[in-house]
C-alpha cells in the first residue's frame, strides 16, 4: 500500500492529508522544486538515473512533498510513515527530513514557521514592524532552583510548579 496523490479526490482530503487545498500543495511544489534543483544540482528523476543502485522511495518532488506534509499533519511514527508510504522506516525519517530542509530552504514563511531565531538582526528581519506577536511556545518542569530570585523567575503559579520556558524569560 503505498498513499497516492490520485487518492485525493476533495478538499477535504486534501486538508486532512496536507494541510493544504490542491491548488496551494502545486503553488508550493513549484517552490518546492526551485529550492530542491538549487540544493542538489538536480532533480529527484536526474538522481535516480545517475544512482540506480540506490532505491530513494519517491520518485518525484510532487511525491516527497506529499510525503514531508503527510509526515507532519499525521503525526505517525517513522514506524508508520514507512508502512504507509512503502519503505521502512529508516528511509521515512531520511525522506522526512530532506524535505523539511527543502521546505525551510525554499523560505516558505507562509507555508512553515521559523523554528529558530539566533540573533536580535534575524528576529528584527522577520517580525520587523509588527505590533503584536503570538508566540506559541512549550514548557517543561524544572527543578526549585536554591536561589529565591532565581524561583521567583520561574514560579509559574500553576500547580505551584516551577516551569522553564522553552522561549528564553529574557526581559526585554
Amino acid at each position: 500500500m503505498k498513499m497516492q496523490l490520485s487518492e485525493l479526490t476533495t478538499e477535504r482530503k486534501w486538508r486532512a492529508a496536507t494541510g493544504l487545498n490542491e491548488e496551494r500543495f502545486y503553488k508550493l511544489l513549484e517552490r518546492f522544486k526551485v529550492a530542491y534543483e538549487a540544493l542538489y544540482k538536480k532533480s529527484i528523476e536526474q538522481k535516480q538515473e545517475a544512482e540506480k543502485h540506490f532505491d530513494f522511495g519517491l520518485s518525484n518532488e510532487e511525491e516527497l512533498l506529499y510525503f514531508t506534509l503527510f509526515s507532519l499533519k499525521s503525526g505517525l511514527t517513522y514506524d508508520l510513515l514507512g508502512l504507509v508510504g512503502s519503505m521502512n522506516a529508516s528511509s521515512a525519517q531520511k525522506n522526512q527530513a530532506k524535505g523539511l530542509k527543502i521546505l525551510a530552504r525554499a523560505a516558505l514563511g507562509e507555508y512553515m514557521s521559523t523554528r529558530t531565531i539566533k540573533t536580535k538582526e534575524e528576529f528584527d528581519n522577520l517580525f520587523g514592524g509588527i505590533e503584536k506577536l503570538l508566540i506559541d511556545a512549550t514548557e517543561s518542569p524544572k527543578q526549585r532552583p536554591s536561589n529565591n530570585e532565581e524561583q521567583k523567575k520561574y514560579y509559574s503559579g500553576k500547580k505551584k510548579s516551577y516551569i522553564k520556558s522553552h522561549v528564553d524569560n529574557h526581559k526585554r
